[in-house]
């Protein structure tokens, strides 16, 4: 099994049988010249994606990129996906994985509406 193990999640294999049979609704439609089924494949079609997107966003699709031996079988769940995964565009459009940490590089003093000392010597 490779170290990657792309796809092999229950989001991936549910979006790829739902894909197939609107696929194979598609191609029947093609045959019979039937544009009800070609329209409620190519509808079966979106609905994987969507199906495939949700179980992603609830932990059952993985990040891309190498992840420990223990989170290799297809049934593990990913508790990280609540929080979104840096490098997953479906994160993105979900709005998760955005979040940059703000860092102070430096100190600026707060106005109190007092004036400093050396302005008020000055006058």
């Amino acid at each position: 099994m490779s170290q990657y193990d792309e796809g092999h999640t229950v989001a991936g294999w549910t979006g790829t049988a739902i894909a197939t049979i609107g696929s194979a609704v598609v191609g029947a439609g093609i045959c019979t010249v039937s544009a009800v089924l070609i329209t409620g494949g190519l509808g079966i079609v979106a609905a994987s994606v969507l199906v495939t997107w949700t179980l992603h966003l609830s932990g059952w699709g993985k990040p891309p990129g190498v992840r420990p031996r223990g989170q290799w079988r297809m049934g593990a769940r990913d508790l990280s996906a609540r929080e979104g995964h840096p490098e997953c565009w479906s994160c993105r459009l979900a709005g998760r994985g955005r979040r940059a940490t703000a860092r102070v590089t430096e100190v600026v003093p707060v106005v109190t509406g007092e004036e400093e000392p050396a302005v008020a010597e000055a006058r």
